[in-house]
């Protein structure tokens, strides 16, 4: 049994997000990998993929999340799941937060590019 406090060491800014690492590998959790996702209102990741399943539970404001040729607006009190290897976008058209889950190996593809990026914040 572990118990795992947030810590500044384990948050990462990117221009459309904060992300505050929860449960990983680094933090004691063999299996999964856990964070908490900050978005301000207005903000749009870029469109990527992620090579393993991710569950997103939002718990404040609203996330439009694109892929597949569609868009679903998921609101605080949903969960939604994005198959691995999903080209998406996520944009918060107000502040938005949200918990993720995954299995702790999954990398990030960018269109155009060949190589795979890791999640720090998921390590």
């Amino acid at each position: 049994m572990r118990v795992i406090s947030s810590a500044p060491e384990n948050v990462t800014a990117s221009p459309a997000a904060t992300m505050t690492g929860l449960a990983a590998p680094s933090r004691g959790s063999t299996e999964l990998s856990t964070w908490h996702t900050r978005m301000e209102a207005g903000s749009t990741g870029p469109e990527h993929s992620i090579s393993r399943e991710q569950v997103w539970t939002v718990v404040l404001g609203t996330l439009e999340v694109t892929g597949d040729g569609r868009t679903e607006t998921v609101t605080a009190g949903q969960t939604l799941v994005l198959p691995p290897g999903m080209l998406r976008r996520v944009h918060a058209p107000v502040a938005a937060e949200a918990y993720v889950a995954m299995r702790a190996d999954g990398v990030a593809s960018v269109p155009g590019t060949e190589a795979t990026r890791e999640l720090p914040w998921a390590q």
